[in-house]
């Protein structure tokens, strides 16, 4: 199955809504105006889509010359394990150099995932945790 992949693509609140309900990613999902301004903050979001359904996401903070904050990773439950996070990941790497960290904070579930993408797990971060 063929899924088309982009950083040019706009999505709405709405498929972001599906999408991140469907995936089992832990985001406030219900909160659809919180999803907008997720949305609208975000200076790279890349999609993938089978036709017109969203299927999978990055959704990141970048400066494209030192750093990129992978805030979002989700596929849809029905499309996980088909190497769609894997092809994001690989899309992401062709939009920035090798002088860009990509960072992130796994999920407990996603732990064995990122050392397979060639991420270090690292113990110098720090976290100030949200509250809502």
């Amino acid at each position: 199955m063929n899924y088309d992949i982009t950083h040019q693509k706009t999505i709405t609140k709405e498929q972001l809504f599906e999408l991140f309900k469907n995936s089992g990613i832990r985001r406030p999902y219900n909160d659809l105006n919180r999803i907008q301004k997720m949305i609208d903050h975000a200076n790279l979001i890349i999609t993938v889509w089978d036709n017109e359904k969203l299927v999978g996401i990055a959704r990141c903070l970048t400066d494209f010359v030192y750093c990129c904050y992978l805030s979002d990773l989700a596929v849809d439950k029905k499309y996980q394990k088909k190497g769609i996070g894997k092809s994001i990941l690989d899309y992401l790497k062709t939009l920035l150099t090798e002088e860009v960290s990509i960072i992130l904070i796994s999920a407990p579930e996603a732990m064995e995932f990122y050392p397979k993408m060639g991420f270090t797990k690292t113990d110098r971060a720090f976290l100030i945790q949200r509250k809502k």
